[in-house]
């Protein structure tokens, strides 16, 4: 039995790393603009203006839902683009001629994407502190819940990477179901300020317990169990890592 290949691994890493250096702007600048000009208009501007939320002023409330609205669509749009363009432009064959496996080909895409959305993350997170006085109770378990969910969405975006066979449907996931369901998931608000029946409706989209389970990790409260949480994500990306093992064995999507 072959070992795993290091170097093709490796390789294939600093490749997608590179070229996201190569769209600095698009890849981590504008992301960052767009989410702090949220912390302008709703952490300083709006947030001045209300309550605290579970004795956490609103602007620091804000910061994990913001976090991870960039952390989702980023993760998820870096991996899908980042497998989409082989398959685009035909280089695929040569990656899957290659001595590379299904593990090493993931190390190489999926963790470029995640190491992206990490840096994007931390530059957010300290970015934030200009506008908004915000802390972070549990500080490991907020970095290993990152680390989950950019590893989890990257893998999705692998999959939707794989999926596409044009550029529209590239961006139908992100922009049209993704986006969505992360605003309507409590990035702004606390589902316990909804009536019912609205809160237990709330509660069937998967973006609120991401969103819930990284604020645990920073005011400690949430609406949902934390460890609810942090199992609904682990399975997630375990389902991920077994799809993307079936369409390797099967070649589907990637030999034809």
């Amino acid at each position: 039995m072959s070992g795993f290949n290091y170097r093709g691994a490796w390789a294939i890493y600093v490749r997608e790393l590179m070229r996201a250096m190569r769209t600095a702007f698009q890849s981590i600048l504008a992301p960052v603009l767009t989410t702090s000009l949220y912390f302008i208009v709703f952490g300083s501007a709006i947030g001045g203006r209300m309550d605290a939320v579970d004795g956490v002023a609103y602007g620091a409330f804000i910061v994990p839902g913001l976090l991870l609205l960039t952390l989702l669509s980023e993760s998820t749009s870096n991996a899908s683009f980042g497998i989409y363009m082989p398959r685009f432009t035909g280089t695929i064959y040569e990656l899957l001629s290659a001595p590379v496996g299904t593990a090493e080909t993931l190390a190489g895409f999926v963790g470029a994407a995640a190491t992206k959305s990490l840096v994007l993350a931390a530059i957010i997170l300290f970015t934030a502190t200009f506008f908004v006085d915000y802390r972070i109770e549990y500080p490991v378990l907020a970095a290993l819940y990152i680390m989950l969910v950019a590893s989890a969405f990257s893998l999705f975006g692998f999959i939707l990477g794989i999926w596409a066979d044009n550029f529209e449907k590239l961006g139908i996931v992100p922009m049209l179901i993704l986006m969505p369901l992360t605003f309507l998931g409590g990035t702004f608000y606390s589902i316990d300020m909804l009536p019912d029946p609205w809160r237990d409706i709330a509660l069937v989209n998967p973006i609120v317990y991401l969103v819930s389970g990284l604020r645990w990790t920073f005011y400690g409260s949430s609406d949902v169990n934390i460890w609810v949480s942090f199992g609904l994500t682990l399975a997630f990306m375990l389902a991920c890592v077994t799809a993307i093992a079936i369409i390797f064995r099967t070649g589907w999507r990637l030999r034809t």
